[in-house]
């Protein structure tokens, strides 16, 4: 599930990430995407990982898709959790990437919140 968060910052895609993500989900996401890079802006994302079990098959499929397609279109990436696993994939998403990315244990949030509005 994700539950939109609302922000000032007009490039910032923030939400809180919950139980698996499906493939519907991951589209609400790119059309997001999409309304951003439309404008000539890259996108930035603030995403909290609290009870975040990752995705189903045809979930994990469609970000793939959708990372490969916009990767150059990413900015900041700040991923807020409480597991190792999550941590351990924000590493992997900027070993990937040109994008700054930063993990921030959920306690820590408030700084996470505070770099991404930068």
């Amino acid at each position: 599930m994700i539950q939109s968060i609302d922000t000032n910052k007009e490039n910032l895609i923030a939400a809180r990430l919950s139980g698996k993500l499906n493939e519907e989900n991951l589209k609400t996401i790119h059309k997001q995407i999409h309304r951003i890079i439309d404008k000539g802006r890259k996108v930035d994302f603030y995403f909290e990982m609290e009870d975040f079990e990752g995705y189903t098959i045809k979930g994990f499929w469609e970000d793939i898709k959708t990372d490969v397609a916009h990767i150059k279109d990413y900015g900041k990436l700040a991923f807020v959790g409480n597991k190792k696993w999550q941590e351990w994939a924000a590493k992997a998403t900027d070993f990937f990437t040109s994008s700054e990315v930063k993990y921030f244990d959920l306690k820590d949030k408030e700084q996470a919140k505070i770099w991404i509005s930068k």
